[in-house]
């Protein structure tokens, strides 16, 4: 089958969606599908919307002969009006994958507004859906309602390996009561809606020789944003506590995750969390927030702990009392791996949607 995938930008890019994106390429071309990627220039909201009115865009979108129009739903800025003269012209089905929905994620009340009208226009053109969790579907069902096909399909947590199954309770165990400052990781790119200068001032409020943080992303996608957080850094003089590492993957992530005891991710919205899984993998409770999607695999008080939106001195209690309780850290960890194992791999979910699109072709 011949089908077509809409994006911005690169899908080398490393945030979770592209992720999806990429491993979803990658299985359906394994599998002998052929696969057109179509890329789009990543702009501000605003400026996307007026792709809509492009001629070279709508012909560059008509430009082929897929069987299925896949597309990543945070290209719907571009799409809420070509959807219905791209599907007139072409006569195929299109499904969206959708990793999110801006209008849930928190924003002032007028820009909700307006995300809200444009993604349930989006959303209401289309044939089909791909969602990344059950949360996120909960959204899209609000807005648009059930009644069309969908498929819910977890991000796995395998993408870059775990702990020897026959051994992770030790080495978990060993690693969590391993004596200093408590070894935080955190995978994030530095963008305002990982909340990373809210967790900075959370762990400011802690005595400065019981923790340590590894800040693991991408510093380019939002340079103002970055500048800010190293400027905090360097004010409240965490130099030596905070180190930050840029993007990593592949096996330089894995072994930061496999030297950490715990992963902090308190103050952002996730529509799912990829990261947290895979920190999870390698035995690693997770601190997180407790609105998002998070909640559906991360259990307060069993796995991890989960923080309400803002509350920076809840977050910093949550640290110092893991630092101080090693058998608990210990328990969270081991607990979080046996997660890990309950839940599917990408091999699983990336099969689930093969099937489903399969379904959809005409």
């Amino acid at each position: 089958m011949h089908i077509g995938l809409i994006i911005y930008g690169r899908v080398e890019t490393l945030t979770g969606g592209w992720i999806y994106d990429r491993r979803l390429v990658e299985h359906l071309r394994l599998q002998g599908h052929s696969v057109t990627l179509i890329s789009l220039q990543q702009r501000s909201y605003l400026r996307s919307l007026a792709d809509n009115l492009s001629r070279s865009v709508y012909r560059r979108l008509c430009d082929h002969d897929c069987r299925l129009l896949v597309e990543d739903g945070l290209v719907h800025p571009s799409l809420v009006g070509l959807n219905q003269r791209i599907k007139g012209r072409l006569d195929i089905p299109v499904v969206t994958i959708v990793h999110q929905v801006l209008c849930r994620r928190p924003s002032s009340r007028l820009q909700g507004l307006i995300f809200e009208a444009i993604e349930g226009r989006y959303l209401k053109s289309v044939d089909g859906f791909i969602f990344n969790s059950e949360t996120t579907r909960t959204h899209v069902d609000a807005l648009v309602g059930r009644q069309r096909p969908a498929v819910v399909a977890n991000p796995g947590g395998d993408r870059l390996g775990s702990l020897a199954c026959d051994a992770s309770d030790q080495l978990v165990s060993s690693r969590s009561r391993k004596p200093g400052p408590l070894q935080l990781v955190c995978v994030a790119n530095l963008t305002p809606n990982k909340g990373i200068l809210p967790l900075i001032e959370g762990l400011s409020r802690l005595p400065r020789d019981i923790w340590r943080l590894t800040l693991i992303g991408d510093l380019a996608m939002d340079p103002a944003y970055a500048k800010a957080v190293k400027a905090l850094i360097a004010r409240l003089g965490l130099d030596d506590r905070i180190e930050i590492k840029g993007p990593l993957d592949g096996r330089q992530l894995a072994e930061r995750l496999n030297a950490a005891q715990l992963f902090v991710l308190p103050f952002s919205y996730e529509s799912f969390g990829m990261a947290c899984l895979e920190a999870m993998a390698w035995g690693l409770p997770v601190v997180a927030s407790s609105r998002g999607a998070v909640g559906e695999f991360v259990v307060d008080g069993i796995n991890g702990a989960l923080t309400s939106p803002g509350d920076i001195a809840g977050f910093a209690g949550q640290i110092k009392r893991l630092h101080d309780d090693r058998n608990l850290l210990a328990s969270y960890g081991q607990a979080a791996f046996k997660t890990f194992r309950s839940r599917p791999g990408w091999r699983d979910s990336l099969r689930k949607i093969e099937s489903f699109l399969l379904k959809m072709a005409p």
